[in-house]
């Protein structure tokens, strides 16, 4: 499979995961300068051990979803995985570096709808149920994610 294909594939998920948080309501105002900060969502998360164990499980899903399944079905699953984990690492405040291409260039193309979108996010939601992933950490990474959606579907 050519990194191209993957990395479409990786933007694919990371853009449903957005569909579900344009529905939600913003993560709250950051909390004053001399109040003292609160853990990264990263490490609310888990860190790195927790993020690759939600992104395997959310790849199942993916795989089994008979309404998205053919966006993956080329897909360098290890390299997919790498590059989920890496994205949402550090979207999350974690120190991995995503350096996959824009989510834009990764989906053009690619003719994704609404209804992909959405799956995907289900998908997602389902393996963060899964794990029990509270609902302000499960939002706030959502809402991370959602801003994507712009640069996925209709590209």
């Amino acid at each position: 499979m050519t990194r191209t294909v993957m990395i479409r594939v990786a933007t694919a998920i990371v853009v449903a995961m957005g569909v579900a948080a344009c529905a939600m309501q913003p993560a709250p105002p950051a909390a004053p300068a001399a109040a003292v900060p609160s853990p990264s969502l990263y490490t609310r998360l888990g860190g790195q051990p927790a993020i690759t164990a939600v992104v395997d499980d959310f790849v199942g899903n993916v795989a089994a979803d008979k309404r998205i399944n053919r966006f993956f079905a080329h897909a360098n699953v290890p390299r997919l995985k790498q590059n989920l984990v890496n994205q949402i690492c550090q979207g999350t405040g974690g120190p991995c570096t995503y350096t996959g291409l824009s989510m834009r260039e990764a989906h053009r193309g690619m003719k994704i709808t609404d209804a992909d979108f959405t799956a995907l996010v289900e998908d997602l939601i389902k393996t963060l149920d899964k794990f029990k992933v509270p609902d302000k950490e499960k939002k706030e990474l959502l809402g991370i994610l959602g801003p994507m959606k712009k640069d996925i579907v209709g590209v």
